[in-house]
């Protein structure tokens, strides 16, 4: 059974989990709840044209491209360009995932930018672990209620299942390279 003949709701989560975005980032994304992403992907209701368009702009796909029969499955992209990066990130935090298309991959990566004065916002907390460096700039990791100042040349590895945010204090960018496990987050 080809992609485009599945179930709308699989279709969304599969989409969303070959991007590599948990579900509760997609509803920030796209300003629809949690649960009603939840109840989409299960299939319990289909989504109202303009619910759907909201989630296919997150994803970056068409109505027509959703729909569309694929001609064949793509290979994933060995080479991935600057265009090609998904933007995860809002207010003043970029998160560009670099995904090459291959549904399988364990690792996720992403080049984040932080202008100054910006935050990841609440702490966040996923299952799973991440490392970064700092490539310019000034971050503040909080890791558990515990605060970490680092600079640019300095790395982080942290178990991404307790809680954890990052805000740029400086006025000046941040910039900084994340490997994280799983790919959902």
């Amino acid at each position: 059974m080809s992609n485009a003949s599945l179930a709308p709701g699989k279709r969304l989560s599969q989409i969303r989990q070959q991007l590599g975005l948990s579900q509760r980032r997609v509803a920030e994304l796209s300003g629809l709840t949690h649960s009603a992403i939840s109840t989409i992907e299960q299939d319990k209701v289909s989504p109202a044209i303009s619910t759907l368009q909201k989630l296919l702009t997150v994803y970056g796909l068409s109505l027509s491209a959703f729909f569309a029969e694929p001609d064949k499955p793509a290979e994933p992209q060995i080479v991935i360009e600057q265009a090609d990066l998904i933007e995860i990130g809002s207010q003043g935090v970029s998160m560009k995932l670099i995904h090459n298309g291959d549904p399988n991959r364990t690792l996720a990566m992403m080049i984040e930018t932080y202008e100054p004065g910006t935050t990841t916002g609440e702490r966040i907390k996923h299952q799973g672990e991440e490392i970064g460096t700092l490539l310019e700039g000034e971050v503040v990791l909080v890791v558990n209620g515990q605060t970490y100042a680092l600079a640019a040349g300095q790395s982080y590895a942290i178990n991404t299942g307790i809680p954890h945010s990052f805000s740029n204090t400086s006025a000046r960018i941040c910039r900084i390279v994340s490997a994280h496990t799983p790919t959902t987050f």
